[in-house]
């Protein structure tokens, strides 16, 4: 999970902190060492945990706060919008060229994921609407062209290459031509990266930037590498000037110190961040809603966006008005998993609810096994048994395990985690949403 040692630690603090009546500077001088090992910890940069801890100590220890009839509270507050501030105050989106087509070059290391988040990438704007063309400039990796091309074709998007012999910055003048001359509005250059930043590299980078004249200057940049991230971010800055950071792996990252650090180092936003393996994986940075998931204030928004594109909304309807006449069948329980499978990583979904615990997410997987294994038990039943559960006696149940290729205990735990989820959909269309926070925490997804 994301941030998971720091979102743990942090929690903890603020639940301490907001119970307080009484806080003394003393207090917030204490808190303040312990967020700052937190950080560190984390793999934050020191220079910007020392910078962190300092604005918000001066704003905490003021009069109005600590004199206040919540100071817990207050500082809470406070901490919230330092982490906001520091990740980059408001969410900062891709510019696009007032004449098309608007070139986008895609820079970063070896490994960090740049192949594949260029597709990603095209396949979010193409979604916008936009008509993208991919650009396989990397002659150097062995198979990165053939790689780009293999994304390209997953995607259905078009790959310009001009093979391995070719030098990069004369196929990305070409690329700029052809997609002139086709009509496509996206240029997406795929960049040769290098195992460290060296002089042949940006030279290269260089060569390709004053020809070609992008309209923004991506940085992919592996967040599991942590300090190093931060260093690669500064360097690349520093020496070819980018115009936004794509944060690639946040999802393996379970520190967070590049999330935290790259922004206030480079003075550079971060733009998008890859959370996960699929093409779809890919999602644009909003500061306060990464604020809000670290210190256990979910990201409801998020949570509806995700659920806007997984869930169908007649299905939904549908689905509510099953739900109030009592004619949730095994079918729908399947469709409504998929549906949940289809939003992404179970820890992922369930970190947004406001109040989760970190640290209650560990292990909480989506296992792909176990939801095939659901399917299979499913779809042994008749029709009429899964419409009416209750009819399955022990003679039915054998035979559906036999069918399915699993054990009866399986199929018993399947109908009973079916029983459960009505009783969960009962309570909440009921409204009585604490109620079923608590039934949660019971409550174990069938995958």
């Amino acid at each position: 999970m994301v941030f998971e040692g720091l979102s743990e630690k942090l929690q903890n603090l603020m639940k301490k902190m907001k119970g307080s009546v009484r806080v003394t500077e003393k207090d917030v001088k204490e808190m303040m060492r312990e967020v700052k090992l937190a950080l560190l910890e984390a793999d934050v940069n020191f220079k910007v945990v020392k910078d962190f801890v300092n604005s918000i100590t001066e704003r905490a220890v003021g009069q109005s706060v600590l004199e206040s009839l919540t100071p817990g509270q207050q500082i809470v507050k406070i901490v919230h919008e330092e982490l906001i501030k520091l990740m980059g105050s408001v969410p900062s989106k891709l510019t696009y060229s007032p004449a098309p087509p608007t070139v986008y070059m895609m820079v970063g290391l070896q490994g960090s994921g740049k192949t594949t988040t260029t597709g990603k990438l095209a396949n979010m704007l193409r979604k916008e609407g936009k008509r993208p063309l991919l650009v396989a400039c990397d002659v150097y990796r062995p198979a990165a062209v053939k790689q780009l091309q293999v994304v390209g074709g997953q995607l259905n998007i078009p790959v310009f290459e001009m093979g391995t012999n070719t030098d990069p910055v004369e196929i990305a003048k070409k690329a700029v031509d052809h997609a002139k001359s086709m009509q496509f509005d996206i240029v997406i250059i795929d960049t040769a990266g290098r195992l460290h930043v060296d002089e042949e590299l940006m030279n290269e980078l260089k060569r390709l930037k004053e020809t070609v004249k992008p309209h923004e200057i991506l940085l992919v940049v592996d967040s599991m590498t942590g300090q190093d991230a931060v260093n690669v971010a500064g360097s690349f800055n520093e020496k070819l000037g980018i115009d936004g950071i794509i944060l690639t792996k946040l999802d393996g990252d379970t520190r967070g110190g590049a999330a935290l650090s790259t922004r206030a180092v480079t003075g550079k936003p971060i733009k998008f961040t890859g959370l996960g393996e699929k093409l779809s994986d890919l999602e644009p940075f909003y500061p306060d809603r990464m604020a809000s998931r670290i210190l256990g204030m979910g990201d409801v928004l998020s949570l509806i966006e995700k659920a806007q594109t997984a869930f169908d909304e007649k299905q939904a309807i549908e689905l509510e008005k099953k739900m109030r006449t009592a004619t949730f069948t095994l079918d729908d329980f399947l469709e409504q998993m998929q549906q949940l499978k289809n939003m992404g990583p179970l820890n992922q979904i369930l970190g947004m609810l406001p109040g989760m615990n970190a640290k209650a997410l560990k292990g909480v997987e989506l296992d792909d096994k176990q939801f095939a294994r659901t399917v299979a038990i499913i779809q042994s039943m008749t029709k009429q048994e899964r419409n009416n559960p209750s009819i399955l006696n022990a003679k039915r149940r054998i035979r559906i395990a036999n069918g399915s290729g699993t054990t009866v205990t399986d199929v018993n735990r399947l109908l009973k985690q079916f029983e459960d989820m009505k009783k969960l959909m009962k309570q909440f269309s009921g409204g009585k949403g604490e109620k079923m926070m608590r039934g949660m925490g019971g409550f174990k997804m069938p995958f």
